[in-house]
This record gives structure tokens, sequence and C-alpha cells, in this order.
């Protein structure tokens, strides 16, 4: 079931940064109970097209493991109710505007009094202090401020350029539940929770080491560089014959090993190329003779001599490609998951491997409201007060309550 089997998380998220979080813990078996807003829900339910039946791909990417509950918490009722499931939840996790949980009365400082032993989690744009901390993000926002797209791109004097995969996002949602499980961590061994939180703009800035530790010595902000490393050659992308490849030389060993593949030893007594650094210095040269060397034959025969005498190599894939390919199969990142009205739908797996509690992608992603009724009638909730709960318009759901409550 997972090594988070019993852990009850309520997830006040939307989009991505919150819900890779919820989806983290969800995966390694944690209860995640993901509260929608009335009468639209997450708005990765309308991030079209795809859509896979009348679901969007991107809602079922995101959410699945995770049972589905529509409130208002703007109503009384709606706020009487996330009380109630915040009073038996370890973990709430939510990534509102700055202020919005404080308006709402569910900010740390008041839930903490009543719930000392609660994690809660918040991710923000910018995180909760600073001068920034009243601004909302986004991820292209994130990765610019971050300086990644100044050293993202073909070439130094080349525009600014995102990468292509929301890393500020992925990555803010990864920290948090890696905060979670450090808070849990403590709370066991002292019973006490707190708060956790982390920002897209941080969790940009995490995947500039190399670039930070650049600019932090020398003063200078490095450049786009294409496909190359900056720090060690030939580390890069090479057009094959007929694709590209990319091969990883990156220490001495490897750096002679490609040149014995390229029958090109004579540069191993080049002294623009002997080090290292002298490789770096001397980038342009390198890059333009591997180049030449590399395009005379198809990317399988470059391929499988350099895997042959252990050089780090691989294709450059589309995601086609990647996803079909058989390391993603055997290692089980892509699986199918049954979803309550389209059947078996297939999504991505969960990334970490547990030899005793494995986890497991169990359910699709909710349909909107799906599980209202049925999360009402276990905490507590009976057939009148859900009643006046709907009468409210406090809560919504897929389907008729009674439905799911009989």
């Amino acid at each position: 079931m997972g090594p988070l089997t019993g852990l009850k998380v309520v997830d006040l998220t939307h989009v991505m940064a919150g819900p890779t979080c919820t989806l983290m813990l969800a995966d390694m078996g944690a209860e995640v109970i993901k509260i929608e807003k009335i009468p639209a829900g997450d708005d990765t339910r309308y991030m079209v097209p795809p859509r896979i039946g009348d679901e969007a791909a991107s809602f079922l990417m995101m959410n699945r493991n995770k049972k589905g509950i529509a409130l208002d918490l703007k109503t009384a009722g709606g706020a009487k109710v996330l009380r109630r499931l915040i009073g038996s939840a370890d973990v709430l996790v939510e990534n509102f505007g700055p202020g919005v949980m404080d308006r709402l009365g569910f900010g740390y400082a008041e839930i903490a009094k009543e719930h000392p032993a609660l994690i809660y989690c918040s991710l923000s744009g910018f995180g909760r202090t600073g001068p920034y901390k009243h601004r909302r993000g986004f991820d292209l926002v994130a990765q610019a401020m971050s300086g990644i797209m100044s050293f993202t791109g073909e070439k130094p004097d080349g525009p600014p350029v995102k990468c292509g995969a929301p890393l500020s996002d992925i990555t803010a949602g990864i920290l948090a539940a890696l905060g979670i499980l450090a808070a849990y961590t403590h709370r066991l061994k002292t019973g006490k929770g707190q708060w956790v939180e982390t920002s897209l703009f941080e969790a940009a800035l995490v995947q500039t080491y190399w670039q930070a530790a650049i600019a932090l010595a020398t003063g200078v902000a490095p450049k786009a560089m294409g496909s190359a490393h900056p720090l060690n050659a030939p580390y890069q992308a090479f057009e094959a014959s007929d694709k590209w490849i990319v091969v990883g030389g990156a220490n001495q060993k490897h750096w002679l090993r490609t040149l014995e593949v390229l029958g090109a030893t004579e540069l191993s007594r080049d002294p623009r190329f002997a080090t290292g650094g002298d490789r770096m210095a001397h980038l342009k040269e390198l890059e333009a003779l591997l180049s030449a060397r590399f395009r005379t034959q198809p990317a399988a025969y470059w391929l499988d001599a350099l895997e042959e005498v252990g050089v780090p190599c691989g294709p450059v894939n589309d995601m086609l490609q990647a996803l079909a390919d058989p390391q993603t199969i055997a290692r089980e990142m892509v699986v199918e998951v049954e979803h309550s009205s389209l059947g078996n739908v297939k999504t991505m797996g969960l990334p970490i491997k547990f030899s005793a509690t494995p986890g497991k992608v169990r359910s699709g992603a909710p349909r909107y409201g799906e599980h209202t009724g049925a999360i009402l009638s276990a905490y507590g909730f009976d057939a009148d007060e859900i009643a006046a709960l709907q009468q409210e318009g406090a809560i919504a759901a897929a389907g008729p309550i009674k439905d799911e409550v009989s």
C-alpha cells in the first residue's frame, strides 16, 4: 500500500506545483482529499486540448490516487466541512495566492492553535517572506528571475529561452513533499507539527547550482551554450548522419575512450584538449572537430560503439519515443489506471521504488466532486446536514449525493 499508508492529507492545491506535491504523497500511499473550488474546480480541468473523453488530460495526469470533493470555502458550510477534515488530517497543503488562507480563516497561525500537530505546507511564487512575498508567481516568471532563461538557448547572444518543462512547478512540488516528510519525521519524534513552505522562485534557483557556482566564483554570469555543459567537455548533443545523440565524455577516461571510438586519438596529444579546463577553453574548436566525425556514421553505430567502451550516451528522443522506451516500460513509468468514467487511462508511474512498501497508482483522477457525498458521510455528516450544505451551495457533487452515500 506504500510507505505513507495511513497518512491523511487535505489538498487545497491547484494547477501544478501543489498537485505535484500531493501526487507524490498519494502515490506513496497517503490518503489525499483534493478540495476543488465551486463552481469551476481546478484550472487544469480547462487546460485543453487534449481531452480523454470529457476530461482534460492535464488534470488526469496530476490528480490520480486522490479523492475529490468540491467546496465553497466562503460559505459557512464549506468552512465547517474543511475544519472537520483538518481535524483528522496529518497534513494540509495549499498554494493559494498571498493572504487568501488568512482571509478565509485558515491561515497557519490560527489553525496551529487548535491543531499543533498538523503539518501545514504552503507553496507560493516567491515565499512567505521577503520583498516579493505579496507577488503571485508562475513557472515562466520563476525561470526568468532565477537566471535560467539567460543561460538556456542555442547561443550566448540569442534571445532568452524557457526550459520546455515547467521545472519550477515540478521541483517546488517535490521540494514541498520532501519538506513535509522531514516535518513528519520531526513530529514522530516530538509530537509537534510545523509550517513548511517553499516557492517557485527557490525551486528554480536550486536548478542553477552549476551556473550559480560559476557566477559566485568569478563574478561573471554564464551564458547559453546550447546542449553543452558549463564545466565539462565533451558533454553535449552531436548530430550523427541520421539523428541527434548525446555523449557524456565528461572526465578524462571517458574523453580518451570517446577518441578511440571516433578514431581520433591524435586529439589526445593536442595541447588545446589535454585537460578538462583546456577543452572548455577551446570548446568551439572541439565541437567542430568532433561534429565532423559524428556526422560520418548513423546514431546506432556510435551509440553501440560508445556503450561498448563505457562512455555514457543516448539518443535524443521525442516524447513518444521516451514513453515507449524499454527502460521506461521496465521501470513502470507508464502505467494504466482505471478511471471511474473513462475506463483504463495511461499515466506516469511512481519514480521512487521501495523494496518493502512499494507505492502504486491505484485509482484515476476524480471527476469534479466525485467523492463529495462519500467523504462527508465518512466524516460524520448525516443526510440532513448534507442536504443543508447542498441547499447553501457549500458543496458540489458529480452526481446525486444519495447515490454516493447509499
